[in-house]
């Protein structure tokens, strides 16, 4: 067995191990990133880029349609896959191994597990490779489909993600289970490209989000002719001898073409040599600055550290790692107070995520009841945002809300959730407002430009009384 010493051994070469290694090396450290499949991981060829290409073309001629002066056009489902190959680069990873060459980073391609303290054993097809590292040992290995104890659900070789958004072919029929964010934008996708498709939810969709959100896109999918059934558990699910998939309910059976197992996520750490370290729920558990508790050379991020399970979250727990594992190598002072230089805060407070079905959901920070939850003494104000002058200008009809959670004992925003169409692009400023505890009233006096959405801004702000 070849062996390789190095300072920082990052095992998982998606955008988070990526943006640690790359931390890393502009702070003058060595780093060695492993990977058993594509440079680039998920997001850029099953998940993030591809889902968005594919949601992207539909979105685009309602926008259209929404709009009076303008007739025509319809969605080629062929060459919308087309479009979704070009954005996962054929599944083609050199161009991303070229981007770590030009960063310093070096590569090995195997599978990597943990063997002892700073050791990192790559089984690779060139033969096995020990890493040592100086520093750190870096999980980044992400996450992978939870597939629900459905009897025969497995057998029936359900699609996950992975499969949906690299689908060579377009189903008749469809069934996704699930309610969260990828069952309702798999569902969005195949139903713009002509499936017939069907959701089964055990509870409200998008139930993390707050209630008018979900309640919008159940509204929105099912006016596009998704056939949306909350409360839905299925009994057994089993693929017949012609190929179809037979869905036992409570009121009769269903039968689709595919079917979607959406049912959340959980993180890719079985067979790491880590199994004595996770917690109740598979995961490992880190602080602020991502190292993993009771150990000083251990670190974990993005999804494999459970925290927040969205690429931007877990570029930027990279980026905190990445600069506390330079530090720590340095001898330097760890700023690992909260907002501190080497640690993940907005984890714990001004998370966003978009949800980019039609209507968009864009989120910032906590929900009302999340921030009732946290003994917060809140107040909550709704707006429509069909009421703003520039709404009109995007579309003839255009149907959306807004709501801000406030923090009355501070008198900073702690939650926003926008929904509509377009508002993924609005939920920029929510974050740097909830951040940065931006006063209301200074917030107060950033005036909106006119006629723009954003007006919305200050409609919320007079609802609270400024």
């Amino acid at each position: 067995m070849t062996v390789r010493e190095t300072d920082v051994v990052v095992i998982g070469a998606g955008p988070v191990g990526e943006n640690v290694a790359d931390r890393a090396v502009r702070r003058g450290l060595e780093a060695v990133i492993v990977e058993r499949e594509l440079v680039g991981g998920e997001c850029s060829y099953w998940a993030c880029m591809p889902s968005k290409a594919l949601l992207r073309p539909g979105a685009a001629l309602r926008a259209a349609r929404a709009v009076r002066g303008l007739s025509g056009g319809e969605l080629d489902p062929a060459e919308v896959l087309r479009r979704r190959d070009a954005f996962a680069a054929e599944w083609d990873d050199s161009g991303q191994v070229r981007w770590l060459t030009g960063a310093g980073i070096d590569l090995i391609r195997g599978r990597g597990r943990v063997a002892g303290e700073r050791r990192v054993v790559v089984e690779g097809d060139g033969g096995d490779v020990e890493l040592v590292a100086r520093h750190a040992v870096v999980v980044a290995t992400g996450s992978e489909p939870h597939i629900p104890d459905i009897p025969g659900l497995r057998d029936a070789r359900p699609w996950g993600s992975r499969e949906a958004t690299s689908a060579r072919a377009v189903p008749a029929r469809l069934a996704v289970i699930g309610g969260g964010v990828v069952a309702v934008e798999v569902a969005t996708v195949f139903a713009d490209l002509g499936s017939e498709v069907t959701l089964l939810s055990r509870s409200p969709l998008l139930h993390e989000l707050e209630p008018f959100a979900g309640e919008a896109v159940r509204d929105a999918l099912r006016e596009r002719g998704v056939q949306v059934r909350e409360d839905a558990q299925p009994a057994e699910i089993a693929r017949t001898d012609d190929g179809a998939v037979r869905i036992r309910l409570e009121d009769g059976d269903l039968l689709a073409d595919e079917v979607v197992a959406a049912t959340g996520r959980r993180p890719r750490l079985d067979g790491i040599g880590l199994d004595e370290l996770l917690d109740d729920r598979g995961r490992l558990g880190v602080d602020d600055t991502m190292r993993v508790r009771g150990s000083d050379w251990l670190y974990a991020v993005g999804d494999a550290a459970g925290r927040v399970l969205l690429t931007h979250q877990g570029k930027y727990e990279a980026r905190a790692a990445g600069d506390a594992i330079a530090a720590r190598a340095r001898g330097e002072r760890v700023d690992d107070a909260p907002w501190g230089r080497h640690v993940a805060t907005a984890d714990h407070a001004a998370v966003p995520q978009v949800v980019f079905t039609d209507p968009e959901v864009a989120s910032a920070g906590l929900t009302a009841a999340q921030a009732e939850e946290r003994g917060l003494r809140i107040r909550v104000v709704d707006y429509e945002l069909g009421d703003v002058a520039g709404a009109g200008l995007i579309a003839d009809d255009y149907v959306g809300r807004a709501r801000a959670v406030v923090d009355e004992d501070r008198g900073v925003l702690v939650g926003v959730t926008l929904v509509g169409p377009g508002v993924g692009e609005l939920i920029h400023a929510a974050t740097i407002a909830i951040t940065g505890e931006v006063p209301l009233s200074r917030l107060w006096h950033a005036v909106p430009a006119y006629p723009t959405l954003s007006e919305f801004w200050l409609r919320l702000l007079e609802g609270y009384g400024l």
